[in-house]
């Protein structure tokens, strides 16, 4: 691997030979202010350690939440049961049946809703009251003999302030939702009251993150995994700590393990560290959580093509592209989706003309020249080259917090549509951790998996810990 310690490593690729002076110049600079070089990944990785273990000791507002998630026991895979569980995530709702197998295995029923727009601002637990309605009614789901509901695992995939295994209050909104008198609300409080209107009759007896459920799911197959990640929508990442450690943890046992939620997106809020640049700032002053969820907003699928598309505007703004024309869907923010970065990213072909299909007929941009197009896949390449790197240094840095545990193999369970289809992102998480964990432990002994659809199963998992402790 290039030296990525060297500024050029980062600039050099995105030179435009038949482009003007002025056009490089604003490339490079460009280039510069993305780029992240191996010291400034030490630096992150020092500046997440400080925030772990502060946000470990105690809640403060300018550390990492790390939230103990009242998830202790790791899974072996032999667990079985069939069990319902919810996932809310950023796009969609899944209500799923889940049937563990006992043989590190397990199959999955399930139906997907999109969320509305309504839902997201105003209605959402009567939504998720009336598609879980649905799905009982479709597949003639009822309580078992003697039981007045089916317990269900819930995966919440927003911030929450967990209080206990089945309740947690709401830190924030993030994705996009704005529902309003939920904030600082019990969210399992607020789906069980809208299930009790519609007469659903569920149970939820535990509530989770996304990131936790993938964890969960991942162990079950993989019971050596040590961290759960999301690299899609939005971000975050659950690792198991020893309960030593947690010590603003209030349980009398101190012995063992347990999950703790990091909340990652929100790690340098104050941008003391990340390389922060204009197009960021544009970015975050004009979001719902302005000044939140920096981190995430700098390596997620929600956000990255907004970026982008800051980034090219100003490109047009100087005419250097695009002869200083835009067009009405590139104008309005959140139209340069991130899945047009991956197919741009991914256009090797001589005259561009994947990334010419994109500009002129998704975009609606006016005829595009072989230089246009090549400048707009430099850009895209520059950040989510970034994006990935960033994602190496948090996960780099959550393991080398376990160093007891590199000794043995680990596996990491990882969901989400960047890690999924994003060109190139899971052999660059390896490569670039492999600077900062070690090529021995990387090449030898560092899985990543696909936990696909994790925190579904992964609520299940968790559902059925707690019914067999109900029951014993």
């Amino acid at each position: 691997m290039a030296d990525t310690n060297d500024i050029q490593t980062f600039v050099q690729p995105y030179v435009v030979p038949e482009g003007s002076d002025e056009l490089n110049e604003n490339l490079q600079a460009m280039a510069t202010s993305f780029a992240v070089t191996d010291d400034k990944i030490r630096e992150i990785i020092k500046g997440l350690h400080k925030s772990m273990k502060t946000g470990l000791d105690r809640d403060d507002p300018n550390a990492l939440p790390m939230i103990p998630t009242y998830v202790s026991g790791r899974p072996t895979g032999k667990e079985t049961g069939t069990f319902l569980a919810l996932d809310l995530g950023g796009t969609n709702l899944r209500v799923c049946q889940v049937t563990l197998k006992g043989d590190t295995t397990y199959s999955l029923v399930q139906q997907k809703f999109t969320i509305t727009q309504e839902a997201k601002e105003v209605r959402l637990w009567d939504f998720i009251a009336e598609c879980v309605g649905v799905f009982l009614e479709e597949h003639d789901l009822h309580p078992a003999p003697g039981k007045r509901t089916i317990p269900c695992g819930y995966t919440f995939s927003f911030p929450i302030y967990q209080t206990g295994i089945a309740s947690g209050n709401l830190s924030m909104w993030n994705k996009s939702f704005t529902v309003p008198n939920s904030v600082g609300r019990d969210v399992v409080n607020l789906t069980q009251s809208a299930f009790q209107r519609h007469h659903v009759a569920v149970e939820v007896v535990a509530v989770l993150n996304d990131t936790v459920g993938t964890l969960m799911t991942s162990g079950y197959s993989h019971p050596d995994t040590q961290m759960g990640i999301i690299f899609g929508t939005g971000t975050n990442a659950a690792y198991w700590e020893r309960l030593e450690n947690i010590g603003k943890w209030a349980g009398s046992d101190r012995k063992g393990e347990m999950v703790v939620n990091l909340e990652w997106g929100a790690f340098d809020n104050a941008t003391e560290v990340l390389p922060y640049t204009a197009h960021d700032n544009k970015l975050n002053r004009k979001s719902s959580n302005h000044g939140l969820q920096v981190f995430e907003k700098m390596i997620s699928g929600l956000f990255l093509g907004e970026v982008a598309r800051n980034a090219i505007l100003s490109l047009v703004d100087q005419r250097l592209i695009f002869g200083g024309r835009s067009s009405e869907i590139l104008n309005k923010s959140y139209t340069f989706d991130t899945a047009y970065m991956s197919e741009i990213v991914a256009d090797a072909s001589p005259d561009l003309e994947g990334v010419r299909v994109v500009l002129e007929g998704t975009l609606d941009i006016p005829p595009t020249s072989l230089v246009d197009r090549k400048v707009v896949q430099h850009v895209c390449n520059m950040i989510g080259t970034r994006g990935v790197r960033l994602s190496a240094a948090a996960m780099s840095a959550v393991l080398l917090a376990r160093p007891e545990l590199l000794t043995s193999s680990v596996s990491v369970g990882i969901d989400g549509s960047m890690y999924q289809f994003y060109p190139g992102f899971e052999a660059n998480l390896y490569a670039v951790s492999r600077v900062f964990l070690g090529a021995d432990f990387v090449d030898n002994r560092l899985k990543l998996h696909l936990a696909k659809d994790g925190s579904g199963v992964g609520a299940a998992i968790v559902a059925m810990t707690v019914d067999r402790d109900r029951q014993r």
